[in-house]
């Protein structure tokens, strides 16, 4: 009899072990590895059933269930955390893509400008290209040199106009030389003038 009860609490305590080690082991697998992992640890785990009309079932315990629902859940809200923040950075990117694009259009109108100002000259608030402007430029020397060397030519033809102009030269030279004179005696004089009011002021 006490044999019997022995071995009873033998079988107890080894199946209450076993019990407890199946069960760690399998709470540890559940939670543990990848979600491909997890489902082939539940599958694995499974039993199989077969009703009255010989159709097969896979059993599986509701607690592993609700642990691999909440593990796949919490995967799928990492990746789509990850996801949300990749399209975060992505538009970003679009976002600076779109300023260095805009940028760049500025910068090539503002180069189209420059050359086409390099490339030409502005005369009269009017835009010209840099031979028509050089033509016009030569064009207004060859008016000028030829109106210079006609009145020469008149002007060498004509003694009493030399003779009138030297005269009128020579008079405005004196008038000039005269007003200058003036010019300083008067300047010489303010400045006397301000020298002694400073020295009052200061005395």
């Amino acid at each position: 009899m006490k044999l019997l009860k022995y071995s009873v609490f033998i079988f107890l305590v080894f199946s209450v072990y076993t019990g407890l080690q199946a069960q760690e082991e399998q709470t540890q697998s559940i939670n543990e590895g990848s979600i491909k992992d997890q489902f082939e640890f539940v599958i694995k785990k499974s039993t199989n059933w077969n009703d009255e009309n010989g159709q097969a079932y896979e059993v599986i315990k509701r607690n592993m269930m609700h642990t691999l629902k909440a593990h796949t859940l919490d995967t799928l809200n990492a990746i789509q955390a990850k996801l949300d923040n990749t399209k975060d950075i992505v538009n970003t990117q679009q976002n600076e893509i779109n300023t260095f694009k805009t940028n760049l259009e500025k910068t090539e109108n503002t180069l189209a400008s420059t050359v086409k100002e390099k490339d030409s000259m502005v005369f009269l608030g009017k835009q010209m290209s840099k031979s028509s402007y050089s033509f016009l430029m030569w064009s207004i020397v060859a008016v000028l040199l030829v109106a210079l060397l006609f009145f020469i030519f008149q002007f060498k033809n004509s003694n009493v106009v030399t003779k009138a102009t030297r005269n009128a030269l020579a008079e405005m030279e004196n008038e000039f030389k005269e007003h200058r004179r003036i010019a300083l005696e008067r300047e010489q004089k303010v400045r006397r003038q301000l020298q002694d009011e400073i020295n009052k002021h200061e005395g």
